[in-house]
């Protein structure tokens, strides 16, 4: 059964099409907030053999119902974990391709994909400044990326003020040229559509819109040109089921406010 688009908020709508994203059997490396939210939900509902792995060190958590963690390094992260490592050794499973999926956020991300995470301005007098990389370039470098953001024009730029966590570079074959042969951005989640990248140009283009939303307000939302082909598809709603989850995950509205 599905629900009317009034009865969800746009961060649960956000959460729910980026937990449909992940696909059952993947390795997940998963970030703090709608990430993390996000890959729970898909472990719960269509996805019970996703491996979630926190920078932390947790290898397969089961994060507790209303415990959510603040951050990936918590010990709520580590509840009925399958393993407890080092963060060197959990960031040593992407380098030996381990992992299928690397799923985080960010402040900005541009055509190409590429995440800034460390600060908004100048380097030598930002106006903002912002968490920092943590193993953000380790896991955008070596795997397949899905990104979870809201869409907005300050957020979504021509041009990132810093790379934080590679995605295309430059566009074209930039990527391979710098010597990251592997990976690569796969998805963009928003709370207006799902996005992905060209094969050849690596620019980012609508893949699927959500429902009551036009490709013009995408574009609007947007600081760059998008590619908006003909055969566009529209998302299915979340589900009653998928929210009832979703809600019973987070009741006190830490990631889903």
């Amino acid at each position: 059964m599905t629900t009317e688009p009034g009865n969800c908020t746009a961060s649960e709508l956000l959460c729910v099409m980026s937990a449909r994203a992940l696909e059952d059997g993947q390795v997940v490396f998963a970030g703090v907030g709608i990430p993390l939210l996000a890959a729970t939900l898909a472990q719960r509902m269509h996805a019970p053999g996703v491996t979630i792995l926190f920078e932390g060190g947790t290898i397969g958590p089961h994060v507790v119902p209303g415990e959510l963690p603040p951050t990936t390094n918590e010990q709520r992260c580590t509840r009925k974990a399958n393993m407890l490592v080092s963060i060197t050794e959990v960031l040593l499973l992407l380098q030996r391709g381990y992992v299928d999926v690397g799923f985080m956020g960010g402040a900005q991300i541009d055509q190409y994909g590429n995440l800034n995470s460390s600060f908004i301005g100048s380097a030598d007098d930002p106006s903002v400044r912002l968490p920092g990389t943590g193993g953000g370039n380790d896991i955008a470098s070596l795997t397949k990326m899905i990104v979870a953001m809201p869409q907005e024009k300050r957020r979504f730029v021509e041009k990132v003020d810093f790379v934080t966590s590679p995605g295309y570079l430059t566009g074209g074959t930039s990527r391979v040229d710098s010597g990251l042969v592997a990976g690569g951005m796969y998805r963009v989640v928003t709370d207006l559509a799902v996005l992905g990248f060209d094969d050849g140009t690596g620019r980012m283009k609508v893949l699927d819109l959500h429902p009551g939303v036009t490709a013009e307000q995408v574009q609007e939302n947007t600081g760059f040109e998008l590619s908006i082909g003909p055969d566009v598809g529209v998302t299915e709603l979340p589900t009653d089921e998928e929210l009832a989850a979703l809600r019973h995950l987070d009741p006190d509205k830490v990631y889903i406010a």
